[in-house]
């Protein structure tokens, strides 16, 4: 499929402005569909399905904001699979939904963890 060709033929159609991705959409700003800035921050969590919350594993975070976590794991998640983090330190655990699940390595995957109902303070439970 030419995705150029179906880009020019909707713009200024029905839907309105349409931008491509990584395109400057905002005076110049790059906007990747993010409100929340995410900091680079490692905390040790126990990582559990809800389906199965006594199988949980020890893992870390690779980055944080307050409504999510990118969170190491050491097998694939479906997305909008309901997932249990627990910081090891501090906090209560949170039920996240999992938006997607990438491949780091040959046997960990790196999850996107979204909490939409309640903030999470990982600022307090950093390790670096």
């Amino acid at each position: 499929m030419d995705y150029g060709k179906l880009f020019d033929s909707l713009k200024g159609g029905a839907v309105g402005t349409l931008f491509p991705a990584r395109e400057p959409a905002m005076n110049g700003a790059h906007f990747d569909g993010r409100i929340e800035k995410r900091l680079p921050t490692s905390v040790p969590v126990y990582l559990a399905s809800l389906d199965e919350p006594r199988s949980r594993e020890r893992t870390v975070t690779e980055n944080v904001s307050p409504h999510g976590a990118r969170v190491v794991s050491q097998r694939f998640w479906q997305s909008g699979e309901e997932s249990l983090i627990t910081p090891l330190r501090g906090e209560f655990p949170r039920v996240g939904r999992v938006i997607y699940c990438l491949p780091k390595t040959v046997d960990r995957f790196c999850l996107g963890v979204e909490f939409p109902d309640r903030t999470v303070k990982w600022g307090e439970h950093s390790s670096d």
